[in-house]
């Protein structure tokens, strides 16, 4: 598990990422892969440069020799982070997760570094979002923003790994603790890699931010979704009235960048119309709502004679000036016959033609958002539920629902990495509570310290995640208040994982599990319990060890799971195809009763995956042998 991943890690290069990439999307520039006489991989195939150059001059494509591109100090680094596999552990908050509003939410929460929470999403949400909405720090000096990744590799790693020199490492290193713009891109760049790889094909992401960074996030989003991929900036009025702390102009204003993961895919989006605009259309029929207007108009170019229904034909107006319809004629024809158009004389006996004008599916949205709430309403909203500003400068739910309800539907899964106070969340329950929608959201916040002098702290909230998780919580007890009947219907409640590391004992052990040999008397379950680790929720090891497994075996946290006897060793009968062996006690007998029941079709399993540290070496050759005996081939997977 652990041990695996940082290997990997130490052989990932700043273009691995990518050509992993490519080697999804193009397959065919790349040579085949060489396995040894035992099918096993010895050598991945390369990508055949020249070829791929040689497809490029037949297309006459001679830019992209001299294209633009942006580099700062860490892209390097900032790229092979993108491609590096999560090195932390998933603990389950049992005692949170098994109350009733949460045990069968498909709403979660991770509390976490969200670059480790996006590497382990990669596994079981991997082209599953439809809507990111991020509003990450600004970099403005004062939103306490500085390069928190202290390089967990030595100098003469990051000098071989990426051939630098003396000065070049300086400048890499320069970036540590510190607030610039190259250590904001560094700190961006895996976050929205992973995050993009996260989206469906049709799926797309908003991220707010002001004029300290909005040069640098449009050339950054430009680089990992493409130039092409981008949506017109949103403008958000963020205050009304206000910004005279601001020099020289008063900024009442900030940008939400748009990008989509297809833009080809993508469906139109339409804005809701209010209420006073559909009471123009006061008729309603099958087909909806609708009112009669006028068919002719003062200026235009379609001008064509029309038959009343007592032959009076319609061409001139009183003054004998051709009359100009709203409508080709060909059009005109086919809404006569499907009824959508009538004759009426008026009250001097004349022939007027009206249609039925009706309710468009929705106006186009405007960059412009001014009525969508401010800063200044997502802190009432604080207010209201918190009776403190326990959390500063937040959202207001009305600007995220907007954009949610703008651009994607009823079921779309929703995806915030830096939840903040959980205005997204809170969008999220309200837009579900008002349309009857089924929509999910996935939290990520880091349980990143309040200040001893400020409301959050006073107020008992040491950490932003707890703010973020009472936030919902709260707001799920306002919206239930305010409409009872949706308390059996909707999905108020969320499961709580956090994301750490492991403690260092458990990472000295795996460390040098190769050089020693581990007393199996050690106990290699306890070390990941939730006592162990230092965080909520009862988790014992097995929890931990097992819920990290489940995501690395691209599972969703609402998989089927069931417990099954094998010897007197409860064992965890995934999906209906998987076992787990978690256990110090394994057993001859355990490994017999497994056998048989799988041999007499008692149970289906394709794999059996084995913690390694707990299993003697003796039992896990027997238990090889007895499954390599079976009728249907059964995969052993040992794991470390």
């Amino acid at each position: 598990m652990l041990k695996d991943n940082k290997q990997f890690n130490e052989s990932v290069k700043s273009n691995s990422a990518f050509l992993n990439e490519l080697r999804h999307k193009l397959p065919e520039f790349f040579t085949a892969d060489k396995y040894d006489g035992e099918g096993n991989l010895i050598e991945e195939g390369k990508f055949d440069n020249e070829k791929f150059q040689q497809s490029l001059k037949e297309k006459n494509i001679h830019e992209l020799s001299n294209g633009y591109q942006l580099d700062f100090i860490g892209k390097n680094y900032a790229k092979k982070q993108a491609g590096e596999r999560s090195t932390t552990v998933i603990v389950p908050d049992n005692e949170y997760n098994e109350k009733q509003e949460n045990k069968d939410s498909k709403n979660l929460f991770f509390t976490g570094d969200n670059l480790e929470v996006l590497r382990h999403l990669q596994q079981n949400h991997f082209n599953t979002v439809d809507f990111i909405y991020i509003d990450p720090p600004y970099n403005t000096g004062s939103d306490g923003f500085v390069y928190p990744d202290s390089f967990e590799y030595s100098d003469e790693q990051l000098i071989n790994m990426f051939g630098l020199n003396e000065e070049e490492l300086s400048r890499l290193k320069s970036i540590q603790g510190k607030a610039s713009h190259s250590s904001w891109l560094t700190f961006m760049y895996p976050r929205l890699y992973l995050a993009k790889k996260l989206l469906k094909e049709t799926g797309i992401i908003f991220i707010s931010i002001d004029g300290n960074e909005q040069a640098n996030l449009k050339l950054i989003m430009d680089d990992v979704f493409g130039e092409g991929s981008k949506f017109p900036t949103f403008i958000w009025q963020n205050k009304q009235g206000g910004g005279n702390d601001s020099i020289h102009i008063a900024e009442e204003t900030e940008y939400i960048y748009g990008y989509a993961k297809n833009l080809n895919k993508v469906n139109n989006w339409f804005e809701k119309y209010d209420d006073d605009y559909i009471k123009r259309y006061k008729e309603i029929d099958e087909k909806g709502r609708f009112f009669w207007d006028t068919f002719k108009r003062k200026s235009g170019k379609q001008y064509y004679s029309i038959k009343t229904p007592d032959g009076t034909v319609l061409e001139n107006d009183e003054y004998g000036n051709p009359i100009s319809w709203l409508r080709s004629k060909n059009r005109f024809y086919k809404d006569l016959e499907a009824g959508e158009v009538k004759f009426v004389k008026n009250s001097k006996g004349e022939w007027n033609v009206h249609f039925k004008q009706r309710l468009p599916q929705g106006k186009k949205p405007r960059n412009i958002i001014s009525n969508r709430g401010t800063t200044s309403t997502g802190s009432s909203e604080i207010l209201a539920l918190f009776n403190a500003n326990v959390f500063s400068n937040p959202k207001p739910t009305t600007l995220i629902k907007y954009l949610i309800e703008t651009t994607t539907k009823k079921d779309s899964l929703i995806l915030d990495f830096f939840a903040g106070s959980a205005t997204t969340a809170d969008a999220v329950m309200q837009l579900n509570a008002e349309d009857g929608g089924n929509r999910s959201y996935i939290m990520a916040q880091l349980p990143e310290r309040t200040k001893p002098d400020s409301p959050a702290y006073k107020a008992d909230y040491k950490t932003i995640d707890q703010i973020s998780r009472a936030r919902i919580e709260k707001a799920a007890e306002k919206i239930i208040s305010e409409n009872p009947l949706l308390t059996e219907k909707l999905d108020f409640g969320f499961k709580h994982y956090q994301v750490v590391e492991a403690n260092q004992l458990a990472l000295d052990k795996i460390e040098y599990s190769d050089e020693i040999q581990l007393n199996m008397f050690d106990d290699m379950i306890s070390l990941f319990s939730s006592d162990s680790l230092g965080t909520k929720g009862n988790a014992t090891g097995f929890d931990t060890i097992f819920q990290t497994y489940l995501i690395k075996d691209n599972y969703k946290f609402d998989v089927p799971i069931k417990k099954l006897d094998f010897g007197g060793i409860q064992i965890p009968y995934v999906n209906n195809q998987r076992i787990y062996i978690i256990s110090k006690e394994w057993s001859s007998k355990n490994t017999r009763d497994l056998v048989n029941a799988i041999g007499t079709n008692e149970v289906s399993v394709q794999t059996v995956i084995v913690y390694g540290y707990t299993m003697e070496m003796e039992s896990l050759r027997e238990l090889e042998i007895a499954l390599n005996q079976l009728e249907n081939k059964v995969n052993l997977l040992v794991r470390y």
